[in-house]
């Protein structure tokens, strides 16, 4: 668990596409596309909990099966809820629900679809990513079908515990098990990144730069 902790502390120095770089390495698609953050500057990194939802017209599902408090019940401190709707133009979550979340420490929301309320998220400095911002209610629209069960979001597998990380260019999942692999290749992608604009400082070009610190 400890370990864990401090892996997640070391992923939040490194951007997005450092990561994605180290994703490649290995094999997995990690890589969420078209999905923006509600408010410049919002980061986040945390263990998924993950939803399935489905979506109809307006009527289709009693109100009841929204299940906005039930998301929020699953998470702990530091999670991320991971939600996918396959990019329906209809609202999961909105400013209740991040005020709500905010309070009990949750770090953050990712939605294949849509949210609403963008003022209000950004006022309360909640990291929310989404395909869409929208004002159409989820009520009786969204049903919530498994909480915690493995979804794939945008794209790309996202089990519960998962390992979430977003920022201004996107949003990846690194599967828990490759986390210790995927850390420690960022982490020289980035080290090698900061040697390589050191040394076109020196002179180097930068074609040569990229051929000395393997970038192609």
């Amino acid at each position: 668990m400890a370990d864990i902790e401090n892996l997640m502390e070391r992923l939040k120095k490194i951007a997005t596409p450092t990561i994605a770089n180290a994703l490649d390495d290995i094999g997995f698609n990690g890589v969420m596309n078209n999905l923006s953050p509600a408010g410049f500057g919002m980061t986040m990194v945390g263990r998924a909990i993950t939803v399935q939802e489905t979506t109809g017209p307006f009527g289709s599902f009693p109100t009841e099966d929204f299940k906005v408090g039930h998301m929020i019940d699953a998470a702990n401190s530091g999670d991320i809820i991971v939600v996918a709707n396959n990019g329906a133009q209809v609202s999961t979550w909105g400013g209740m629900a991040s005020y709500a979340a905010k309070l009990k420490g949750i770090g953050g929301l990712v939605v294949d679809g849509g949210i609403r309320d963008r003022e209000e998220i950004i006022e309360f400095a909640f990291p929310a990513f989404s395909k869409h911002m929208v004002p159409t209610p989820g009520k009786t629209r969204i049903k919530v079908l498994s909480i915690n069960e493995p979804i794939i979001c945008a794209g790309v597998r996202v089990r519960k515990g998962d390992i979430i990380v977003a920022d201004g260019t996107g949003v990846l999942c690194i599967p828990i098990e490759h986390l210790k692999e995927v850390t420690e290749a960022s982490e020289k992608f980035s080290a090698d990144d900061k040697k390589a604009m050191g040394e076109m400082e020196n002179g180097l070009t930068f074609t040569n730069a990229l051929k000395k610190f393997a970038k192609i």
